[in-house]
C-alpha cells in the first residue's frame, strides 16, 4: 500500500528554464534521507503543464532510476486529452513508475459521465495502479463523490487525491468507497484531519521543504495520535499558508532556492516569486525551523 507523506516534487530548472538534472537527483536523495514515503514526479507542483512530452517522461525516468526501488514513485500522467493521458501513463509504466496520478481534465469541462469514461478508458488501457486527482480550484472540473464511487470499483484505480480541502467532501468519499480504496489529502492545511478520518496519506507541497516534519505528521495521524499530529501541523501552518502566497509552485521553488537546493528557474507563464513576498515566506521558513 502506498501511504504516508508523498511529496509533490518540484522540477528543478536553471535560470533559462532548462531542466537541472543534478538538482533533481539532490532533491530525490534529500527525500530518501528525510523519511518521505513516496515521490510524485511531474504533477502540478512539478510543472507538468509546461514540460513537453519527452521531458515529462525523462523526468519520471530520472526519478525512478535515482530512487532505485527504495520508495514508490508516482508519475503525474493526467491531462485534458484522454489519448495523451493514455500515452503518458503507458510511458510511465515503461520507465518503471509504481503508480500514476491522473488529474481531472481541465478546460474542456467534461460531464460526470465523461469523467467516468475518461478514467475508465485509461485504466483499461494501461495495467498500472492509478490514482485519481480532484482539484477543481485549478481545473474548473469537480469530480463528484458518486463518480469516485463508480471508478473505485475498477481494479487498478486504487485511490484518489482529494485536493478540495473540504473535509465534508472527504468524509463523503470515504463513506462511499471500499476500505481498500486509498483516499489521500491534496491540501496540506487540512491533511491531518482527513487522515484522522481514515485517509491514508498526504500528497504534499510542504513536504518539499519540510519532509521530516511532514513524514512524522502523517505517521502520527495514521496511527490515530491526534494530539501529536495536530501539534506538528500547528508548527507547519505558516508554511502551509505561505507556500500559496502566489500560485504553486512559485513559492516552493523560491523556498528551495533559498535553502540552496536548486537554481532560480521556472517556466512561463509562471514567474519567479514577487519581491514583496520574499520576507513573509522567509519568515515562515524560519518559524518552522527550515531556515536557521
Amino acid at each position: 500500500m502506498i501511504a504516508g507523506s508523498m511529496v509533490a516534487l518540484v522540477t528543478p530548472m536553471d535560470a533559462q528554464g532548462g531542466l537541472d538534472w543534478g538538482s533533481l537527483s539532490k532533491l530525490v536523495d534529500f527525500h530518501l534521507q528525510e523519511g518521505t514515503n513516496a515521490i510524485v514526479a511531474v504533477g502540478t507542483t512539478g510543472e507538468s503543464a509546461t514540460l513537453d512530452v519527452a521531458e515529462h517522461i525523462e523526468v519520471i525516468k530520472h526519478v525512478v532510476n535515482q530512487v532505485a526501488g527504495r520508495i514508490p514513485v508516482i508519475a503525474g500522467t493526467g491531462g485534458n486529452s484522454t489519448r495523451e493521458s493514455v500515452e503518458l501513463t503507458r510511458a510511465a509504466k515503461d520507465v518503471g513508475a509504481d503508480a500514476c496520478l491522473l488529474v481531472t481534465p481541465y478546460y474542456n469541462k467534461p460531464t460526470q459521465e465523461g469523467l467516468y469514461l475518461h478514467f475508465r478508458h485509461i485504466a483499461e488501457s494501461v495495467a498500472i495502479p492509478q490514482i485519481l486527482y480532484n482539484v477543481p480550484g485549478r481545473t474548473v472540473c469537480d469530480m463528484l463523490p458518486e463518480t469516485v464511487e463508480r471508478l473505485s470499483k475498477i481494479d487498478n484505480i486504487i485511490g484518489i487525491k482529494e485536493a478540495t480541502g473540504d473535509l465534508q467532501r472527504g468524509q463523503e468519499v470515504l463513506d462511499r468507497v471500499g476500505k481498500d480504496f486509498l483516499v489521500y489529502s491534496g491540501d496540506d492545511a487540512t491533511a491531518v484531519e482527513l487522515m484522522l478520518m481514515g485517509g491514508k496519506g498526504n500528497i504534499s507541497v510542504t513536504a518539499n521543504v519540510a519532509p521530516r516534519a511532514m513524514s512524522d505528521l502523517c505517521a502520527a495521524a495514521m496511527r490515530g495520535e491526534a494530539a501529536i499530529a495536530r501539534a506538528i501541523n500547528d508548527r507547519l501552518m505558516p508554511l502551509h499558508k505561505s507556500l500559496f502566497i502566489e500560485s504553486n509552485p512559485i513559492p516552493v521553488k523560491w523556498a528551495l532556492h533559498e535553502m540552496g537546493m536548486m537554481p532560480d528557474g521556472i517556466r512561463l507563464p509562471l514567474t519567479w516569486l514577487s519581491p514583496r513576498c520574499h520576507e513573509p515566506l522567509r519568515q515562515a521558513l524560519r518559524q518552522c525551523g527550515v531556515l536557521v
